[in-house]
């Protein structure tokens, strides 16, 4: 895959606040300091950082302005000073170049994500893919999947008792799919035999909204081809996989410990615990694909800006993927603490959706 310039959709416009040369060059070393080490950024080790000699008091000075400005905060009291969430947003918007990928993390990608995707079930692939951000990354890596109805490939019905059976559907990716299906009274297992000849004739490479819409509309011709008992049989057994497909949002999740690794302190500890309970909550994902469908490139959503992840406060890098018909089917992205490597971090997760949404257009 030729590789691009990454797509970076903003969550929020920031103002520039008409800071002067001297202003964003230390507010620029103050947050990169704190991206690289976490820590506050002194007002003399800053000196001696600037290419242009001043005072540790004229640097203090900006600070203070910088301060002023809300772009940057002391944690307490004598130490340097960190970027705020909102300085945060502003070096992303103003500060930040975005490079391309390099030729060797684009062959992992591909050789890693690809391979699961024609060796293996479209679970595996994306779960390849979520594991894959969490090593090039070092945050965790999530995978958001449930927009997308699979396409049927074939469908059996299985007599297991009266008035019960097993429907299985195989989808075109490879998936399969086992539902118990409440049997109309009299049916016989060549009735069954007859339903799943039917759908496998008229439905292979449909999803199963398509499937089901078809066979409303055919509803009296599928009277005339089948008996009525079939007929009946065919609508239960879509009717159960549609229940449980158009909900079955999943999220796939790899390297929490990553987050783990650099925990300073009890708080710390416990903005983990929030985090990690905010993923359990399986309502929240429907939101992260919405978020995803909003742009058409990678998000960024620092702290309090991410409502899904808000009581953690922590930073959350966003793609969606698309299926062969560009519809938005999926998110894939990497969540960590605010001070992300978000210049390596933007182009890992946008290729990683090129490269998904490229198995999936190929159907």
């Amino acid at each position: 895959m030729a590789p691009r310039r990454p797509v970076l959709n903003i969550a929020d416009d920031a103002s520039g606040g008409g800071l002067d040369g001297r202003s964003r060059e230390i507010f620029r070393l103050i947050v990169e300091s704190y991206l690289d080490t976490g820590e506050p950024l002194g007002s003399r080790n800053l000196a001696r950082m600037l290419p242009n000699a001043l005072s540790a008091a004229t640097v203090r000075n900006v600070m203070s302005d910088l301060e002023y400005l809300g772009l940057i905060y002391s944690p307490h009291t004598s130490a340097g000073r960190m970027p705020t969430e909102g300085g945060l947003r502003f070096f992303v918007d103003a500060f930040m170049e975005l490079g391309g990928l390099g030729e060797d993390d684009r062959k992992n990608i591909d050789r890693q994500v690809l391979d699961a995707g024609r060796n293996a079930t479209m679970d595996s692939m994306l779960t390849e893919a979520s594991q894959l951000l969490s090593g090039l990354t070092h945050g965790a890596g999530l995978v958001v999947a449930g927009k997308a109805e699979i396409a049927l490939k074939h469908v059996e019905f299985v007599m297991l008792e009266p008035g019960k059976a097993l429907a299985i559907l195989v989808a075109e990716g490879g998936e399969v799919e086992n539902r118990i299906v409440d049997l109309p009274a009299g049916v016989t297992p060549s009735q069954l035999t007859e339903a799943a000849n039917f759908l496998n004739h008229n439905v292979r490479g449909r999803t199963l909204a398509e499937a089901r819409e078809e066979m409303t509309l055919r509803l009296e011709e599928m009277r005339q081809e089948i008996d009525s008992l079939s007929a009946d049989l065919v609508r239960r057994g879509l009717a159960v996989w549609g229940e449980g497909q158009d909900n079955a949002t999943r999220l796939i999740v790899r390297g929490r410990s990553n987050l783990l690794g650099n925990l300073q302190d009890e708080r710390d500890l416990s903005i983990m615990r929030h985090l990690f309970d905010d993923l359990e909550r399986k309502e929240n994902l429907v939101q992260l694909l919405d978020l995803a469908d909003e742009g058409s490139g990678v998000r960024i959503f620092i702290g309090s800006e991410n409502r899904l992840f808000s009581l953690s406060g922590s930073s959350l890098v966003v793609a969606p993927y698309r299926d062969g018909a560009n519809r938005v089917v999926g998110a894939l992205g990497v969540i960590g603490p605010t001070r992300l490597n978000y210049r390596q971090v933007v182009p890992v997760v946008d290729y990683t959706a090129q490269v998904i949404s490229k198995m999936l257009s190929r159907g």
